[in-house]
């Protein structure tokens, strides 16, 4: 039997409330679908938990929604504040609940990924963490991008490292292990525990352990001199240097320039905080991170509590510097100071410096977090301008929150494709971008039809809400919902505007879509003709009177330009896993399922055609006469 929510069922909630223990520990809530909403700690669950029931009003809008779905809630007791401390930052860290979010990095922010579940592990600039992979560890977010860049670059020159995702060649290296720029990963010229004592040195870098780094060369390099091995000793001078280099231009003068420090300072304006964290290692500046936060009605000292938990909770122990000076006292200062001394195995000191050189380091932080936090107002106003503007076009109730664009790509009908990106305050969610495969049997090769495309697409895409209105659910209520751009699922994916890419066509035919699912009184659609980029809305002839160079209408080709892109994207990659099948299709004893395999196993045709025999033959799920029949049909002339 499923659950009704808490909120909903007083008698359940009222035992529930009666029988929370007032100990110290963590609570975990969960939906009707066992799916972990939110993890807290508190010194006293009693209180803390009741706060959550005492009335909607005193909660933001976002904790008020997960509150609307929380049907069940696990306690965990322990002896005091600080194990449940480390116990949430453990639960939050492993099971990643949709509702944890306070800090957040700024998605224009790059970290440096290492892929430590290979077997030869990659190093690479990525900004996006890939949360299935476990074993992958990632640095930053760095807020200087062009020297992450450049430190990046220097490092790949100055150790061999694995320089490609995917080998160049399948039986011989490429021209980066001439050169020694790689030790022949693909060919397995080095073995995979000594590849990874390689990057394990680079690790260090992005650790902040630069001085462990040298020593560890030096005594490498002299190792090598006295063994007579004068090539091995130069190649590590030459590290030694690099290394020098990297840093060179980075020191800055500050009192115990020997002790591993991180300053941390905040700015506020309004609902949100800049958060800026300068890494100094030694003395050196080795990097500076950067995150905004929504207030969500905290102090600055609150803030930075939160900060500090959600950082060091996901580094290494190694990377918890022995110091952190902080712009305020933070709300539990001992507390947090235990904490990370334990996870450390080492004393960690907390300081709020008021004079001297480390106040004006201090400052120096705040004042970059200051100009990060006009950045990203700039940035949210031309945003809302933006917005505005268009809700006048559109002479719409309210600036619309969640914008969606459809879009269909295909070539003469082949290979047919539909792309629904979506933009949340003006800016682009990829998390919640869509592809859709045309199903319809009328869509094919020399027949297409974008009005019937369009339909289809939209009738998929709200065929749920049309369920959710018949059986009694208030389609008003959703558009209050206060959506975000790093919301990680879906709780609530209502449009406030569809945006249709095409004229009054297509117009047409998805309103017909929508008036079948009696939904459409409820969505604000609209057309954007490519032609004149002239806007269409259901049932008039003539198009708005806008402006081409309006906000609102800069905001619409934008939206329309990013749907476009997505879907073309997509239909190149369907067309070309078709080619590649196709190719495929035509050796004999070949079906779907090996095909599937030889594609998984090899990457791709040109892999294929150039695997000798014996890598055919051990290929899972082929036969030695399979093999045979593939390396003949590449290679006929062997026979000859």
């Amino acid at each position: 039997m499923e659950l009704t929510p808490l909120i909903k069922d007083k008698s359940r909630l009222s035992k529930f409330l009666k029988d929370i223990p007032n100990d110290p520990g963590c609570y975990l809530m969960k939906d009707s679908d066992d799916r972990l909403l939110y993890v807290g700690k508190s010194k006293k669950l009693r209180n803390r938990v009741r706060s959550y029931f005492r009335g909607s009003d005193e909660l933001s809008p976002r904790i008020s929604l997960m509150v609307r779905q929380v049907v069940d809630i696990e306690l965990i007791v322990t002896d005091n504040e600080s194990e449940a401390l480390t116990l949430e930052s453990n639960l939050i860290k492993s099971r990643q609940p949709y509702f944890n979010v306070l800090l957040k990095d700024d998605k224009k922010y790059p970290y440096i990924c290492i892929t430590w579940g290979d077997k030869y592990p990659r190093i690479f600039l990525t900004r996006k963490r890939r949360q299935r992979q476990l074993k992958d560890k990632y640095y930053g977010p760095y807020v200087d991008v062009y020297l992450l860049r450049q430190t990046l670059f220097s490092i790949k020159k100055l150790f061999p490292l694995r320089q490609r995702r995917i080998p160049l060649y399948k039986d011989r290296t490429c021209l980066n292990y001439s050169i020694g720029r790689c030790p022949g990963v693909c060919q397995e010229e080095i073995s995979s525990e000594d590849y990874k004592n390689t990057l394990k040195r680079v690790e260090m870098i992005f650790q902040g352990r630069t001085d462990e780094l040298r020593t560890l060369l030096e005594k490498q390099m002299l190792s090598f001199s006295e063994s007579l091995k004068f090539e091995e000793a130069g190649s590590v001078r030459d590290q030694l240097k690099g290394i020098d280099r990297l840093y060179e231009s980075q020191k800055m003068i500050i009192p115990d320039s020997s002790v591993c420090r991180d300053i941390i300072a905040l700015a506020s304006e309004e609902n949100i905080s800049s958060i800026q964290i300068f890494q100094m290692r030694s003395g050196k500046l080795i990097g500076r991170l950067g995150y905004f936060s929504d207030n969500n009605n905290l102090c600055n000292s609150q803030i930075l509590q939160k900060v500090v938990e959600n950082h060091y909770s996901n580094v290494d122990p190694v990377e918890i510097p022995a110091e952190i000076l902080v712009q305020h006292k933070l709300i539990n200062t001992e507390l947090i100071s235990d904490w990370l001394s334990e996870i450390k195995k080492q004393k960690v000191h907390i300081k709020v410096p008021k004079r001297s050189k480390k106040a004006e380091i201090i400052k120096l932080v705040e004042k970059n977090a200051n100009l990060e936090l006009q950045r990203i107002k700039q940035s949210h106003d031309k945003n809302l301008l933006e917005l505005d503007d268009l809700a006048n076009i559109l002479d719409l109730a309210k600036i619309p929150k969640r914008i969606e664009c459809y879009d269909i790509s295909h070539i003469q009908g082949s290979d047919a494709v539909a792309s629904q990106v979506v933009f949340i305050d003006g800016i682009a969610a990829r998390q919640h971008y869509r592809k859709y495969k045309i199903k319809s049997s009328n869509i094919k090769l020399g027949h297409s039809d974008d009005f019937e495309s369009m339909a289809e697409v939209l009738t998929r895409r709200f065929r749920r809400w049309a369920r959710f209105k018949e059986e009694g659910g208030d389609l008003n209520e959703l558009s209050n919902y206060e959506s975000s751009v790093l919301d990680k699922d879906n709780l609530n994916d209502w449009p406030d505007l569809v945006v249709i890419d095409g004229g009054k066509g297509q117009l047409s035919s998805v309103l017909a879509a929508l008036q079948e699912l009696n939904l459409d009184q409820n969505i604000n659609l609209i057309s954007l003709a490519k032609k004149k980029e002239e806007i269409f809305i259901p049932n008039y002839k003539q198009p708005l009177d806008t402006e081409p160079n309006q906000p609102g209408m800069l905001l619409l080709r934008r939206l329309r330009d990013e749907a476009h892109r997505f879907a073309i994207t997509f239909h190149r990659q369907k067309r070309s896993q078709r080619m590649k099948r196709s190719q495929l299709n035509e050796i004999p004893g070949l079906g779907p399922q090996r095909i599937k395999l030889l594609l998984e196993h090899f990457r791709s045709i040109e892999a294929i055609q150039m695997a000798s025999l014996s890598e055919l033959s051990t290929t899972p799920g082929l036969g030695t006469s399979t093999a045979v029949v593939i390396r003949n049909y590449f290679h006929p002339d062997e026979n000859k």
